[in-house]
């Protein structure tokens, strides 16, 4: 995987399963074969991350899954496709309309005993809680749907997510978690996008820069957009201009997003807001720079 301050270009072998992923929902629909186009829409959707932003693309995904599943009777691909919608819509700030999504979805889990659907609505209620009325309202949301995942056998959803809590307060200010805040807490998947901002909030600016040398880039999902901000968050604290300029331009692909509200679980607030930071880190390192070529000592003896 390349690194956060890298930049790979385009991928070929993802651009490749873009491609695959687009004629199989052409064959599929040519086929006239509704359930075959409904797993051929749930690989449309996994190839939907190549870059941040894309959330408009998912929505339309989602909207057109849900619609052919509601045609044909495919209740699992409906849970599916407004789950999808859900998760998209709220990236978008449409808070009615992810919360309709949501309410659907909770019925179709009742009605055909799904009981892990209502585990990601949870989620996406204890999000909008925090987005509408701040995190001091959603907190105790959070402690009880975070037992809940615990106990719920989706131990890929589960590991780590304690963590991507625990950011939240954080990166929805506007400074560096306090040490010891993560003490007790696993990282999990997401320990090297936490290691470095961790480390600039204790002060250990050297051990933040080399943890965010060594960072892969953030993996091509639906928490992109939140582990960037949390890179560029850490970049800014101790001056890793590379690193910082890589995630302002991943992110400025979303701008009108809210940072992590794709996943529907976690929302570290307007893409916009942590652009605007990023802007103004890199800045005043420019202003740092000039100012230190201004007083370069050497100067003097260069000159005699």
């Amino acid at each position: 995987m390349p690194r956060a301050g890298d930049d790979p270009g385009e991928e070929p072998w993802r651009r490749r399963a873009g491609r695959a992923a687009d004629r199989a929902v052409r064959l599929a629909r040519e086929l006239g074969d509704p359930a075959l186009l409904a797993f051929a829409l749930n690989g449309a959707f996994m190839q939907s991350f190549e870059r941040c932003g894309l959330a408009p693309r998912r929505a339309d995904v989602g909207a057109e899954l849900t619609s052919l599943s509601v045609t044909h009777g495919l209740p699992g691909h409906e849970v599916l496709g407004r789950l999808v919608r859900m998760q998209a819509l709220a990236a978008l700030g449409d808070t009615a309309g992810a919360g309709a999504e949501a309410e659907a979805v909770d019925g179709l889990a009742r009605r055909h005993e799904r009981p892990l659907a209502g585990v990601f609505t949870a989620w996406y209620r204890a999000m909008r809680v925090c987005e509408t009325d701040g995190w001091g309202r959603a907190e105790p949301l959070y402690r009880e749907v975070l037992g809940v995942t615990a106990q719920c056998g989706m131990p890929g959803l589960a590991h780590g997510a304690p963590a991507l809590v625990a950011l939240v307060p954080v990166l929805r200010g506007d400074g560096l978690p306090g040490p010891g805040a993560f003490d007790g807490i696993d990282p999990g998947p997401y320990e090297p996008w936490i290691t470095p901002l961790v480390l600039a909030g204790e002060g250990r600016a050297v051990e933040a820069r080399r943890a965010l040398a060594a960072a892969p880039r953030p993996p091509h999902d639906l928490l992109q957009e939140a582990l960037w901000c949390v890179l560029a968050r850490a970049a800014g604290a101790v001056g890793e201009r590379r690193v910082l300029r890589r995630a302002r331009e991943e992110l400025a692909r979303a701008r009108g997003e809210s940072a992590g509200a794709g996943s529907g679980l976690i929302s570290f607030g307007p893409v916009a807001r942590h652009l605007r930071a990023a802007d103004a880190a890199l800045a005043e390192g420019a202003d740092e720079t000039e100012g230190a070529e201004r007083t370069d000592p050497g100067e003097g003896a260069r000159r005699a």
